[in-house]
């Protein structure tokens, strides 16, 4: 993984959502912690919302952070979507193109096995380099999360962990970078 060439995605994270999934609370905060390591490296954060009517919006201290990032909905990198992948989603794919030579695509959200799996499918079929951030993901039963997880390394999506994520973002030690983010972690 490449700050310079990747992108940031989190799926539908959303109010009514993710209380119904395991680990609900684990889960939005890597998510967070990812948004932190993105802000500071200049990683563009997009983000979706599965009929936000019905489900809400994006859980707020993750838009918060996107906000601060200038990716927020003022900003037009929260995109609603009523099909499960987001690829179909209006201007989803305008805003994947938009990050120019940003051919990695890093992905948390939720469902694991339903909106993050159809949409990593149809980003590594348009050849896209997807990491699945696998402690940043949920659903609302462990086995549908393990066994998607399963299909989408099988249909070449790299599986990571946040602080895989952030350190080889990161590259080298004794940065100021480094400085503030290892922090996340102590």
């Amino acid at each position: 993984m490449d700050a310079t060439r990747a992108s940031l995605l989190i799926i539908d994270v959303q109010e009514k959502l993710y209380p119904a999934c395991q680990e609900p609370d684990q889960t939005v905060a890597n998510c967070c912690f990812l948004v932190k390591c993105a802000n500071r490296l200049g990683v563009p954060v997009l983000v979706t919302e599965q009929y936000p009517k019905g489900l809400g919006h994006t859980a707020l201290e993750i838009l918060e952070l996107v906000a601060q990032n200038g990716d927020g909905p003022e900003g037009g990198n929260v995109i609603s979507k009523v099909a499960f992948s987001a690829v179909p989603a209006d201007g989803f794919i305008d805003k994947i193109e938009e990050n120019t030579g940003r051919d990695q695509v890093v992905v948390v959200g939720m469902e694991t096995h339903v909106c993050v799996l159809q949409t990593v499918m149809e980003l590594i079929e348009r050849g896209r380099e997807v990491y699945l951030v696998a402690d940043a993901v949920t659903s609302r039963s462990m086995h549908d999360k393990i066994f998607a997880i399963e299909r989408m390394r099988d249909a070449g999506a790299k599986i990571v962990t946040r602080e895989s994520v952030m350190f080889e973002w990161l590259r080298v030690a004794g940065t100021p970078e480094f400085k503030e983010l290892s922090a996340l972690i102590k």
